[in-house]
């Protein structure tokens, strides 16, 4: 066979285009249709791929490489030089995939935003799942929820406000709270709860339960509570024998305690000596006995309003000396209780809506010469059967003004 006959049976097109000093190897397709071939004509076609490659591979370039063989024995033959073949794979593979970064989840039904994640009024009969493991308060009120599983808050170590008011709980399992460690605000008002919850955050600063079936609180619900600075108990029918002994001594920051509209008949046992609030309104007590506020030297407000109270003992409030402002409102007091001359600090009494008819001298302040720290500026009295001319003048001495003392009218 002549060289001419033999070139004809190799059918090879290299297209070079050349553009501002760059190089453009665009296309290579070969055919090899006979084991007999030429020497010479090898070399030249091997000197022609080197130099395409070799222009390709100096470094950036405007240009781009589209190499394609059209006959498919010579793929792996050995006939394409090294460097040919190597970017021939790289420029015909599909590039990699870019992971896109993973959006936080937000359950269904539910707003996400900002560390929040809002889910109330939805109708929820559990807590839902993909809650952001970044939430910081998580708002589930209003819904149909009535038990919270072990496993509800698993991995929310950075929650601390959660809102479960005006559910139907009735049961919180024993470690549903545990993963909660960083939790501040717990509020569990308006379910169905019987007694406090147990294994409560150490972290807890509010815990709010009004508004529950709650009727015992076990003496070691609220221990180690060392950061409880609130508590809200009202509005259960809570009698003093279902708080047990001890169930509030380790409270040492708690400073505001509620419990409203139970069926407190006296005021409650070892409570913490530092609580600066106490509201014991709408129970049922009918005395407060001498020591019942023994030690509570830091109380500056205590509620003891719209209880049936005919009988405030002597020297029952001097438990409490510090005392700001006494409501002792709608009940069955016929007179003035007599410890209140001795609070020097003593700002505002309300005695309205009770059945006492007459003042004496020194109801409010003695008049020996002792002179209280800090003059009233409101004593309430409208709502009892007493005329303003029976007031005696020595109680001005001891008011801010003449408004200070409020008789308004008479309610029978």
């Amino acid at each position: 066979m002549s060289l001419n006959e033999e070139k004809k049976n190799w059918n090879c097109r290299v297209f070079l285009l050349g553009k501002q000093n760059s190089l453009y190897f665009v296309r290579l397709l070969a055919a090899h249709h006979s084991a007999r071939t030429d020497k010479m004509v090898r070399i030249f076609l091997q000197m022609l791929f080197l130099i395409g490659g070799a222009l390709t591979a100096r470094g950036p370039h405007r240009g781009f490489l589209d190499l394609m063989v059209e006959d498919e024995a010579l793929e792996g033959s050995g006939f394409l030089p090294p460097i040919v073949e190597h970017h021939r794979h790289r420029i015909l593979q599909p590039p990699p995939e870019r992971a896109m970064p993973r959006q936080p989840l937000c359950p269904f039904g539910c707003q996400c935003g900002r560390r929040v994640v809002q889910c109330s009024d939805l109708g929820l009969s559990e807590v839902p799942a993909d809650i952001p493991k970044d939430t910081t308060l998580l708002d589930l009120q209003g819904n149909k929820i009535t038990e919270i599983k072990d496993d509800a808050f698993k991995g929310l170590h950075h929650l601390q406000i959660l809102i479960l008011v005006n559910n139907k709980i009735v049961r919180i399992h024993a470690r549903a709270l545990v993963p909660l460690v960083s939790l501040q605000r717990l509020h569990l008002s308006r379910n169905n709860l019987l007694e406090v919850p147990t294994s409560l955050p150490s972290s807890l600063v509010e815990l709010r339960l009004h508004e529950n079936k709650i009727r015992k609180v076990p003496a070691t619900a609220l221990s180690g509570l060392a950061h409880l600075y609130a508590l809200e108990m009202g509005d259960n029918p809570l009698e003093n024998k279902g708080i047990e002994n001890g169930a509030f001594q380790d409270l040492d920051r708690l400073a505001y305690i509620r419990i409203s509209e139970a069926h407190l008949e006296s005021i409650p046992k070892g409570l913490p000596s530092h609580i600066s609030e106490l509201h014991l309104d709408g129970n049922k007590i009918t005395t407060v006995n001498d020591g019942d506020l023994k030690g509570l030297a830091h109380l500056s407000k205590l509620g003891l309003g719209h209880n049936a109270i005919t009988a405030v003992a002597n020297g029952s409030l001097e438990g409490a000396r510090n005392l700001q402002e006494v409501h002792l409102n709608d009940n069955k007091l016929t007179t003035v209780p007599r410890d209140l001359r001795n609070l020097k600090y003593t700002r505002a009494v309300f005695l309205h809506n009770n059945d006492i008819s007459a003042l004496d001298a020194e109801a409010f302040c003695r008049t020996n010469g002792r002179v209280k720290k800090t003059l009233y500026t409101a004593i309430s009295l409208y709502g009892n059967p007493i005329h303003y001319w029976d007031v005696p003048p020595s109680i001005y001495r001891c008011t801010a003004g003449n408004g200070a003392l409020q008789l308004g009218n008479l309610r029978k």
